[in-house]
């Protein structure tokens, strides 16, 4: 059982690694174009891109949730079907993001506030690679779909092929071919494509031979559609709670000024590296409890979750202690600025607390996608996000209510808040879920 977790989690955890290179690559590629306007450009458009791919979220695990439960019952055609309406969702959904484009760009402009003289260079950057938007959506349904059919191997493939690629055609494009600033988004958008190339091309391996997709007709009006809308609405409201939250600690930090949102920046990168732990096993709840959910087993979905807890507490402490005694030399590593380390010194008691507070609201959504209980996700993420926003924004002064941002303490109080409720929420919610197992 251990190692069929393992064999899960462990390409999950490399591919969640994976993912900054991708923006990494492009930051480093603009840094050595001479001018600092087309940094910050690429760091404000990857804000305003991640912020509409953070929407669609669902794509992935909606997907996994779905398939994985249709595995394990041994149903190959509601496999098909939950893929055809997942690659039409995600096609569907890339195609009104381009049609929208202008509109979106000045919506998250608006909502961003680049300054003007980065706004132009914001603007080419995200008109260019918002065409990729089908490609990139259309991956994520693919790697949700191998997920729950129990690889997270093929995933692992698909994330580093398109890093590889990016990077390459970046590189030759900005520096060979002489397209300057704009060769970077040039080349971000050929890698979505080759990617969702690999990415069909491994599923017609992993497949084989046997039929992929149904018909569009069977795919609409076919059974399961009013669940299929059900799952992914719900996944769709609670991505854009997190993203709420995402914005409302860059607002706070910002409000208390410009050392502060450079301490947060760091902070932050305790909980990102976390997590990419975190949802490794995560990816392995959603896999292994639908597969057995699916297959209507009680006793088997019992026993991974519980195998599944233990390796939730034994992750929380192992980066707990890591932090405890690493996370000065961490910062170290992260930033030359000794304001900034001092900073980041006064926060060691939230970065110490991050993993075991934080890990049971990954684990648990891991189980709820599992058995397609996405609701109560939704749920518990919109009282958590009101917590947030009560906590790090609502004062008492004198008997009246302020809405004011007094400290950066507050800021992760909230944050550890949210994420503790969220987590809460769901444990104690799950021990009513098994009695439904068909």
């Amino acid at each position: 059982m251990n190692k069929e977790i393992l064999r899960l989690s462990v390409p999950a955890i490399v591919s969640n690694i994976t993912v900054p290179l991708l923006g990494l690559s492009d930051t480093a590629i603009s840094g050595h174009l001479g001018s600092d306007l087309y940094l910050a450009a690429i760091a404000v458009g990857s804000v305003m891109l991640n912020v509409v791919f953070w929407l669609f979220g669902f794509l992935r695990m909606g997907t996994t949730g779905l398939t994985a439960t249709a595995f394990g019952a041994g149903d190959d055609s509601g496999v098909r079907k939950v893929f055809t309406r997942a690659m039409l969702l995600a096609g569907g959904a890339g195609v009104a993001l381009i049609l929208a484009r202008e509109l979106v760009m000045y919506a998250l402009m608006k909502l961003i506030g680049a300054e003007p003289d980065v706004a132009g260079y914001v603007g080419r950057y995200f008109m260019i690679r918002i065409w990729g938007s089908p490609a990139l959506l259309g991956v994520l349904a693919v790697s949700g779909w191998f997920v729950g059919m129990q690889s997270t191997a093929y995933p692992m493939v698909i994330a580093i092929s398109v890093n590889i690629v990016n990077i390459a055609a970046s590189f030759a494009l900005v520096f060979w071919f002489g397209l300057g600033f704009e060769g970077v988004a040039w080349g971000t958008l050929v890698s979505n494509w080759v990617g969702l190339a690999i990415a069909m091309g491994c599923a017609l391996r992993f497949s084989k031979g046997k039929r992929l997709w149904c018909g569009v007709r069977e795919a609409v009006s076919g059974g399961g559609m009013g669940r299929f809308f059900s799952v992914n609405s719900n996944l769709f409201f609670r991505s854009a709670c997190i993203i709420c939250v995402t914005l409302g600690v860059t607002a706070a930090g910002a409000r208390l000024g410009a050392a502060t949102l450079a301490i947060n920046v760091v902070v932050m990168q305790f909980f990102q590296f976390f997590s990419f732990f975190m949802d490794g096993f995560a990816f392995s709840g959603e896999a292994l409890v639908g597969r057995w959910w699916g297959a209507g087993d009680s006793v088997m979905v019992g026993k991974y979750v519980r195998a599944l807890l233990w390796w939730t507490v034994g992750v929380a402490l192992l980066f707990t202690v890591c932090y405890g005694l690493g996370s000065d030399g961490i910062t170290s590593l992260l930033t030359d600025s000794e304001s900034v380390r001092q900073g980041v010194k006064g926060m060691r008691a939230w970065i110490w607390s991050l993993p075991v507070v934080s890990a049971w609201a990954f684990i648990y959504d891991g189980f709820y996608v599992g058995v397609t209980d996405t609701r109560k996700m939704m749920m518990s993420t919109i009282v958590a996000t009101i917590v947030f926003y009560i906590v790090a924004f609502v004062k008492l002064a004198e008997g009246r209510v302020v809405i004011e941002v007094d400290s950066n303490a507050a800021v992760w109080t909230a944050f550890l808040s949210y994420l503790f409720i969220r987590g809460a929420f769901l444990a104690i919610a799950w021990h009513i879920v098994p009695r439904h197992v068909k």
